[in-house]
């Protein structure tokens, strides 16, 4: 086998070759849709995160010290559960804590506690009350808040941004989306907070959320780097 291959028990029929795309994916594994550096087998179409190609047995969160939540390839129970950090729900593999109950994607559970998108830092929190640029709410999900504090984005409505516009990847039974014909929305014009600010120092404003945004998806994709970010905004309308 070779240095760039793996076996997985989700697809024993063949080895998975670690690969790179500027296509959105949905991962056979958490079900999710990502992009950029994944695991692949090209001869059956059947794509990994590589955060659940190599998934950890067991992990420690943070955000939740007394948890120890253990990998599972499909969810524990037969009642619905969804994610505690982007609060969608859970079709496939996940971390999942038994004691608590908490549930994690994988993606999720890996979230960078820190991105930095080139102009601030952007730091993971499990709430906050300041209110989303996208949404306008306070508090629900996990959020990115700026070191600056003007800028703070929902894990769950970056989730929810996806799934409005890639559709046919969430829903569909493409793998691949060739020609996006739904492109990412910037937060231009969805922006909550009201400014009072000169209209140059709002474009910026309105500029530097939507770089951030650019990085808060590339990590909500499993892959956060300023390669992805990149892409994802050529992929912003």
């Amino acid at each position: 086998m070779k240095y760039n291959e793996i076996s997985h028990f989700s697809h024993p029929q063949h080895t998975l070759t670690f690969d790179y795309t500027e296509t959105p994916f949905k991962c056979d594994g958490c079900k999710e849709v990502g992009i950029g550096s994944h695991y692949r087998c090209s001869f059956c179409d059947f794509d990994l995160h590589t955060h659940c190609a190599i998934p950890s047995l067991s992990i420690h969160h943070p955000f939740y010290p007394k948890c120890s939540f253990q990998f599972f390839s499909r969810p524990p129970g037969d009642t619905p559960r969804y994610c505690n950090a982007c609060e969608k729900d859970i079709t496939g593999f996940v971390y999942h804590c038994k004691s608590c109950g908490f549930d994690l994607h994988p993606c999720c559970a890996k979230l960078p506690m820190v991105l930095d998108d080139g102009e601030t830092n952007l730091y993971l929190y499990r709430k906050v009350r300041a209110p989303c640029h996208k949404c306008g709410r306070k508090g629900r999900s996990w959020s990115y808040r700026s070191s600056c504090k003007k800028y703070n984005l929902h894990v769950a409505c970056v989730r929810e941004m996806l799934v409005e516009n890639w559709q046919e990847l969430y829903f569909g039974y493409g793998k691949g989306i060739k020609k996006l014909e739904n492109r990412i929305p910037s937060l231009k014009n969805t922006l909550q907070t009201p400014h009072k600010r000169r209209k140059g120092k709002v474009k910026k404003c309105c500029e530097m959320a939507g770089l951030a945004l650019q990085f808060v998806i590339s990590a909500v994709l499993g892959d956060p780097t300023s390669l992805i970010a990149g892409v994802i905004g050529t992929l912003m309308s």
